[in-house]
């Protein structure tokens, strides 16, 4: 039996980690060449001379004297915790398939719980703002899906104050096999939820394979070509096909959620279901996740504390 390419990827072990990233001299180095790929150039007047100062924290135009940290306007944005920190953070989250608690990461990086918890969701925003910008192509299937775990007390299923409503859809490769996913929240499984839902996440062209849930006939006037199997007429297709697909991705992510965080908050839902689209969407090259995460969070706006506790929706 031949092995899985994509599973069998040996990926960055932490040996070479260490050698890549282990100090923080390694870190400012490669912050700097990813928001000056062409070299510094002052903010003010252009220059390219400066000095370095502060332990190669900031540079100083040596024209007009203007002063830049290496991490203003990026995620690390006013942080006084080492970037060799943030960087075994994104390769721990971005390692393994089951994710990382806050938990788990205070005791790994060495710091206090609430700070663990800052950095999480800081690089769980970075993951969900690149997800967000691109849609789904081609072949592609999608599913209503819930979060949220059992009540004693309330309504059951669909409907349940309880349960938060997402779609969960993955374009497929021409093998059948889900090749990118995508995994939103959304208000609610009605013909206008799911329609916004479509003109947001699939790309014009694209057909969509579903069930036979009544609300996802509305995209076919967002101008998706749409098919649906009834899996009340049809109970089998559920284990067959894309379907099968589907429900595959649904059942690791589930595992994940519940196996690694047991709770996750309302608001924050988007953001845990972004890191696990974002890991899954990059695994044919476990290499490069890790740069790949860092170029984003260094062109990823800085983002105040407060604002990283309120509710996910209002960014």
């Amino acid at each position: 039996m031949s092995q899985n390419r994509v599973q069998f990827q040996r990926g960055l072990s932490l040996e070479g980690f260490l050698a890549e990233y282990g100090t923080e001299e390694q870190c400012i180095a490669l912050v700097l060449e990813m928001r000056f790929p062409k070299g510094y150039e002052c903010g003010e007047c252009g220059s390219t001379e400066h000095k370095v100062a502060r332990r190669g924290r900031m540079l100083e135009c040596s024209h007009c004297y203007y002063r830049t940290y290496v991490t203003a306007g990026t995620i690390f944005h006013g942080s006084k915790l080492p970037l060799k920190k943030w960087f075994l953070a994104m390769h721990l989250l971005t390692k393994d398939k089951q994710g990382i608690s806050a938990l788990q990461l205070m005791r790994e990086i060495g710091v206090c719980y609430e700070t663990a918890w800052t950095v999480k969701h800081k690089l769980m925003v970075v993951m969900e703002e690149r997800s967000l910008e691109k849609k789904l192509e081609g072949e592609a299937v999608a599913d209503d899906a819930y979060m949220g775990g059992k009540q004693s007390n309330g309504k059951r299923g669909r409907g349940s104050e309880n349960k938060i409503p997402f779609v969960a859809s993955a374009s497929l490769a021409l093998d059948g096999r889900p090749n990118q996913i995508s995994l939103r929240v959304v208000s609610g499984f009605d013909s206008e939820s799911l329609k916004d839902w479509a003109k947001t996440n699939l790309a014009q062209g694209v057909h969509l394979s579903t069930d036979g849930l009544p609300g996802f006939r509305s995209i076919e006037n967002a101008g998706i070509r749409h098919s649906a199997t009834s899996m009340r007429q049809d109970p089998s297709q559920q284990d067959k096909g894309c379907f099968f697909w589907i429900n595959t991705i649904l059942g690791n992510l589930k595992n994940a959620i519940t196996g690694t965080y047991h709770h996750v908050e309302e608001k924050y839902v988007g953001r845990y279901l972004a890191e696990f689209e974002y890991r899954f969407n990059r695994r044919y090259d476990l290499k490069t996740i890790l740069p790949r995460l860092l170029y984003a969070a260094t062109h990823t706006l800085p983002i105040p504390e407060k604002q990283l506790k309120l509710n996910a929706a209002s960014r």
